[in-house]
């Protein structure tokens, strides 16, 4: 009788568990958007180190020239390092006595434009410890989706897609990137 009553308990206790984890997925639209950015560390979220170091210092200055606080993670990781790093508390804490509060993930969703948003938004911790294996440009290809999630005090507050058409290179497509990342923080994002 003890072990079936144990084994009941153990089935209650772990669907209740299950149930609470699937009332913390965080959509997209449960977020309440980026609406005073003044500053910002930038996470690029990509394998290859070139591609990740353009991405990086591209929007560290883009930032910087519209006059939000701003940080690329390569300047705080040890070079070499990944950007899993960032999920040390201690670095997290640095980075707030700093004042940096917000980071900015950005990654590269895939190659088309039939991408929706994601239905499941990770932690700040979770997403900063995930794989991203695409690279910023390949040959073959003539859009990227980009996701960018923003986390204020380690809370995802949003998380949209970004998406670039026409590209013929690396440079393109940063440059296109940098005009409407331009257009979002002027309009949606700046202080």
């Amino acid at each position: 009788m003890k072990l079936v009553s144990t084994l009941l308990l153990g089935l209650f206790l772990s669907t209740s568990l299950i149930a609470q984890e699937e009332k913390k997925n965080i959509t997209s639209e449960d977020l309440p958007g980026m609406d005073s950015l003044n500053n910002v560390v930038v996470v690029g979220q990509i394998d290859f180190q070139q591609d990740l170091f353009a991405l990086e210092i591209n929007l560290t200055t883009l930032f910087n020239q519209h006059g939000i606080k701003t940080k690329s993670s390569l300047n705080v990781v040890k070079q070499g390092a990944s950007a899993t790093s960032l999920a040390n508390d201690s670095i997290q804490n640095l980075l707030k006595e700093q004042g940096f509060d917000t980071y900015m993930l950005i990654s590269v969703r895939g190659y088309d434009r039939k991408f929706k948003p994601s239905t499941n938004i990770l932690s700040l911790n979770k997403n900063l410890t995930s794989e991203h294996l695409f690279p910023l440009y390949r040959d073959d290809i003539v859009s990227v989706t980009f996701e960018i999630t923003f986390y204020k005090d380690g809370e995802p507050v949003e998380n949209r897609l970004i998406k670039i058409g026409t590209v013929g290179s690396q440079e393109s497509v940063l440059k296109k990137l940098n005009k409407k990342m331009s257009k979002l923080i002027e309009k949606e994002w700046k202080a």
